[in-house]
């Protein structure tokens, strides 16, 4: 409402009547309407005043049926019927809300919007209610609780608000622009100027936006783009009040005299059909509010502040006879709001009063109000009595108060310590009858116990290791995973928490400090992120990788490749191996080796994750060496067959990895085999110590890799299988070791830990007194971690527990085919000098380079991380310094740690699986150049994978030579996808929705289309992506792809491989094309592209009642693009 021209008193109110203490009745306000009221402290009437039983409510004739008391003297500036429940909504000048329930208005909530300025407009939403002030939109529950505050722009002066819809929400006032604000984000997704200012109140039908002006103009606009369609000058003062309703718009207002503005009582009526004005409406009474109550007829309800209200229709002449008072308790009348029902009127008054006018005795606000939430009535004194001589009890029915400190039966972690149970011995007399065939033993059933019960016995001495019995006795430190206690927080998996934006307002920067990029943990068989991560930093691997490509559809080689480049592009943003786990997944030996896990398993840890990961880790190194051994390579994907990394006909994966061996058979009878093989990677196999003796690393390594064994083998000689011994010798050592530690058992587990304690005593023993036992290292600083070269640090008592892993070793081939193996220390270093001048002579020294670790957790299974040691040159890249470290890769945690902790496994929860040794000075002798393997020529015209596809229905003209992009040029980009799998989500109990594991998604249709030239406009890229993986949406309505459009046999559209469209893409961005669509930021991340943020522009789709209009814009000079 505008208050221009009326009187100037009502601006300014005496601080009395803001008295909250010690209130002071106004002398206007009637003392027979405070009889029998009861005022708090504060000055609010507490409960509603009833009109006098004499009044009679006429069916169909509105009469006044209350009146209640908001706030005593401070006048009420604004009143709202809820939209959702029976409740009417009443602000203050003095910036407090307060509501009543029902036709009797009894207060239901009152509270403080706003400590300086007036509440000028109040919206019911579903959730709560909008108040808006000068500059201030505040969202708050029914109850009084804060959702949201959004501050404006302290120069603003706003008046009043539209909700186009129930997630958007307009905002205008004085200024030259209205406001665009999105409920969802609590952000300003818009800006729309206006010609003239002042916009105090706003309307909307199916056709228009209606905005009323302070200069006394109506504008009517466009619905999508806010722009002026028609504009009514209907006073020539200012604009009281308007309304809409059908083809009618009517409004209210002052106009212009020679001693001021005057209240006009000249109606203006216009009909939006003609757009033109009809005749206009004489009233009665100064009219200074106006709405339609379109009941029976379309009525006018004309309302002046002096508290008369006037019926009358918009196109007849207006009666005196239907003129009926209120009477306000103040002298004028500040707000009039009509209920959704029609039903109700509502009036506030300049002294705090609200009137309530009906036509009927019981009247409802809404047509379908929802019920009403109360506060519930205390229940303790309503509990029953205890009696306390039961022996049966349950205290839990006392109610205890909630509580952060320690409890009492709560055990410090001193005195508690994990308490697994180990499985009962097998019975004597099972062992005693028990007959053995090959390696499994029968006996019948003594039937000394009953089914299925099996009686445990806590013993001190049982501390047997046990992966799935790590739970804690003890209550202390009741976390949200208390059987993690002794785990350090960095080491737990990591979960992502998703919101309604997805992944959008999650902080990975919270879990990563470092431009490091790590990898998300949601999709399916990412259990392997970590070897994923160990293979990137190994950097041959990293450029051997890069430079490979070839025509097959799923090679994993090319897939590792594309993800390495995404790797090498991210700046602490974490990655996903989407495509890469998808051309896993389509391997058939990773399916019969079990490395695909189903969806329940992972969820519920059912599989193994170190037997997994060390299968895992076999099996991608095969894969690689198969994949790099490809001789014919296309010239449209050329690139590793000239890499300076292949030689004819071998593997470079094979010359960092493969190991040559000699492996010897030698029959009882004398007759000996010789063959030559190669392995990948070598397996540890531990000696049968039950005494605790001292082992160091380099003895069991050389044990395992010179490998004796007696077995059954076939005699070439005897012509039939007998017991032979077995022998295997070295003939060339690898250049990168890798090793599995099969630590599967307790055995293997107990092995581990005997050595450690064993080295412990030995380091403690050779370093005397010299040991600090309070020494620590500052990780924060941890660039500076470690000593300078020559200079020997003695190390903390910390750092030499559960120690047994060197992290060198020193290899020499000696000349009788045998191997030397020990242990290298920085010592041995200074004292035999650098072991680079020693490789003429056969001896090699490997450094640690990476350690995969199973964290255990009996309630998931557990998580795997990596402890990588990150070279120079991936530091210059990222960070531009030169230096080592050593980094902890948990999915997208990333944390620098000391290099102590990489080797460093107890055994009760933190269990080796892979260690990677690299020799030194290993990047010096292969080139580490990546050239770009992909070419032009992927985006020339190719032969569509459908059958029935036919030149007819080619939706897009292919590039020529001659149209090549180049960098800056524009091209148009929308990509559509299909669901593989369905969101899961739980209800909380407060009814939100929490989702656990979102939708996976998979591009389906991928077209581009050109920004420029004879062309523009016309596509150039209109793929149908070929799917083999089980689709369980297709998002039709959105999509537009039917089921059978992405398989080959039937569809009829242009269909390709992912692979091959990935590559189109990847050739645009590789030459920096800038892409102009919508939504591109979700597009490339399901498409699994890293692109730079100024390299495409997502524009905004805005939705209207005739559907959707996409206005797609240049990145230079805003022009339309075709």
């Amino acid at each position: 409402m505008n208050f221009e021209g009326l009187d100037p008193g009502l601006a300014e109110y005496a601080p009395a009547m803001h008295s909250a203490l010690d209130p002071v009745l106004d002398a206007h306000l009637n003392p027979s309407l405070l009889q029998n009221v009861e005022l708090d402290p504060e000055g609010v009437a507490l409960e509603a005043l009833p009109v006098q039983e004499s009044v009679h409510i006429m069916e169909g004739v509105y009469s006044e049926l209350h009146s209640v008391v908001a706030e005593v003297g401070v006048p009420v500036s604004v009143s709202h019927f809820d939209l959702h429940e029976e409740m009417l909504w009443v602000g203050s000048h003095g910036g407090h809300a307060t509501s009543f329930f029902g036709p009797a208005l009894e207060r239901y909530s009152s509270f403080q919007v706003n400590g300086s300025d007036d509440i000028r407009q109040i919206q019911s939403l579903e959730n709560g209610i909008l108040f808006l002030t000068k500059n201030n939109l505040k969202y708050m529950a029914r109850g009084g609780l804060i959702i949201f505050d959004y501050l404006l722009d302290e120069n603003e002066d706003m008046h009043s608000l539209l909700l186009t819809d129930s997630s958007t929400l307009l905002v205008g006032g004085l200024q030259n622009h209205i406001l665009e604000i999105d409920l969802n984000t609590v952000q300003e997704t818009q800006k729309y100027a206006v010609e003239t200012p002042g916009v105090t109140i706003m309307r909307q039908t199916n056709r228009f936006f209606f905005c009323g002006h302070t200069s006394g103009k109506v504008s009517l606009r466009d619905l999508r783009t806010f722009k002026v369609e028609h504009e009514f000058d209907a006073f020539s003062g200012s604009l009281s009040d308007f309304d809409v309703h059908g083809n009618l718009l009517a409004a209210c207002g002052f106009s212009s005299r020679l001693t001021g503005l005057a209240c006009d009582r000249f109606l203006k009526v216009y009909d939006l059909r003609m757009m033109r004005a009809i005749t206009p409406l004489q009233v009665h009474v100064d009219p200074a509010f106006l709405r339609f109550i379109p009941t029976y007829t379309s009525r006018l309800a004309i309302i002046s502040q002096s508290g008369q209200c006037q019926f009358c229709e918009p196109t007849g002449l207006a009666n005196p006879a239907d003129i009926f008072h209120v009477n306000p308790v103040g002298p004028l009348l500040m707000t009039f709001d009509v209920s959704a029902s029609k039903q109700a009127l509502a009036f506030g008054d300049s002294e705090g009063c609200v009137h309530l006018w009906t036509d009927s005795p019981e009247p409802s606000f809404n047509p379908y109000s929802r019920e009403t939430e109360f506060a519930l009535p205390c229940l303790v004194d309503s509990l029953p009595p205890l009696d306390w001589s039961q022996d049966l009890l349950p205290l839990s029915l006392i109610p205890v108060p909630l509580t952060t400190d320690t409890l009492l039966s709560d055990w410090p972690a001193a005195n508690s310590a994990p308490a697994p149970r180990r499985a009962p011995p097998v019975d004597a007399e099972i062992l005693r009858t028990m007959k053995k065939v090959g390696f499994i033993g029968y006996a019948p059933n003594p039937r000394t116990k009953l089914r299925n019960q099996i009686p445990y016995r806590l013993k001190e001495s049982d501390s047997e290791f046990d992966s799935f019995s790590q739970v804690t006795e003890s209550p202390v430190g009741r976390e949200e995973e208390p059987h993690l206690h002794m785990v350090s927080k960095k080491y737990r998996k990591v979960t992502i928490k998703y919101s309604k934006l997805g992944l959008e307002d999650f902080d990975f920067k919270h879990y990563n400090k470092t431009l490091f990029a790590g990898l998300e943990p949601h999709i399916p068989n990412a259990y392997c992120n970590c070897m994923i991560q160990v293979l990137y930093f190994l950097e041959p691997v990293r450029c051997l990788i890069q430079n490979h490509l070839c025509q097959k559809e799923f090679c994993l080689a090319c897939e590792l490749g594309f993800l390495f480049h995404m790797l090498d592009l991210s700046r602490g943003d974490p990655c996903q191996g989407s495509n890469f786990l998808r051309a896993f997944r389509t391997i058939p030996e990773a399916s019969a080796l079990g490395l695909i896990l189903a969806d329940s398993d992972e969820a519920s840890g059912k599989g193994n994750l170190a037997r997994l990961i060390q299968r895992w880790n076999r099996f991608i190194l095969t894969q690689l060496h198969q994949d790099m051994q490809e001789l014919e390579v296309p010239q449209a994907y050329r690139g590793a067959g000239g890499s300076s990394f292949c030689s004819s006909g071998d593997s470079v994966i094979g010359q960092l990895f493969s190991c040559e061996m000699e492996n010897c058979s030698l029959c009882r009878c004398g007759s000996e085999t010789v063959r030559a093989s190669s392995t990948l990677l070598f397996t540890l196999s531990y000696p049968d110590d039950k005494i605790g003796k001292n082992y160091d690393f380099a003895q069991v390594l050389k044990r395992s890799i010179c490998l004796d064994q007696n077995t059954q083998a076939w005699c070439d000689n005897c012509e039939k299988y007998q017991p032979t011994i077995q022998t295997r010798n070295i003939r060339h050592l690898p250049d990168i070791l890798v090793i599995n530690c099969e630590v599967n058992s307790s055995k293997e587990a107990d092995f581990w830990r005997m050595q450690a304690e064993v080295a412990f005593k030995i380091a403690v023993k050779k370093h005397g007194g010299e040991i600090s036992k309070n020494k620590e290292f500052a990780l924060a600083d941890w660039k500076e971690l470690g000593s300078p070269e020559g200079v020997l640090v003695c190390p903390s008592i910390e750092e030499l527990k559960n120690v047994w892993l060197p992290f060198s070793i020193r290899m020499k081939m000696t000349k009788n085919k045998g191997l030397d193996v020990c242990n290298w220390t920085d010592g041995d270093e200074m004292q035999w000098g650098p072991a680079r001048a020693e490789e003429e002579h056969g001896v090699y020294v490997y450094d640690l380079m990476a350690t995969v670790v199973h964290i255990l957790d009996s309630r998931t299974g557990g998580s795997l991380v990596a402890h990588i040691k990150v070279g120079e040159t991936y530091h210059q890249r990222k960070e531009g310094v030169t230096h080592q470290q050593w980094y902890l890769f948990n999915d997208f945690l990333i944390e620098p740690i000391d290099k102590h902790e990489a080797v460093q496994f107890d055994m009760n929860w933190k269990v080796p699986a892979i260690l990677y040794y690299v020799k030194r000075n290993l990047n010096s002798r292969y080139n580490l150049n990546i050239k770009n393997p992909i070419e032009a020529s992927v985006l020339l015209a190719e032969a569509s994978l459908a059958r029935k596809q036919r030149k007819t229905h080619t939706t897009f003209i292919p590039l020529m030579l001659n149209e090549m992009p180049q960098i800056g040029d524009l091209v148009g980009l929308d990509a559509e996808f299909v669901t593989l799998n369905e969101e899961e989500a739980e209800l909380r109990s407060d009814g939100t929705k929490s989702t656990i594991k979102p939708s996976q998604m998979s591009v389906a249709r991928i077209t581009c289309v050109r920004g420029q030239g004879p062309n523009e406009g016309i596509p150039f890229i209109d793929d149908y992506i070929s799917t083999q993986e089980q689709v369980v949406d297709y998002l039709t309505q959105y999509s537009g792809i039917k089921p059978g459009d992405l398989d080959a046999k039937i569809s009829s559209k242009h269909l390709t491989t992912l692979k091959s469209t990935y590559l189109k893409l990847r050739f645009l961005i590789d030459i920096g094309v800038k892409f102009v669509g919508h939504g591109l930021q979700k597009d490339f991340r399901v498409i699994n592209l890293m692109v730079w943020q100024g390299s495409f522009k997502s524009l905004l789709v805005r939705v209207g009642p005739s559907g959707y209009t996409l206005c797609l814009q240049r990145m230079g000079n805003n022009s339309p693009l075709p």
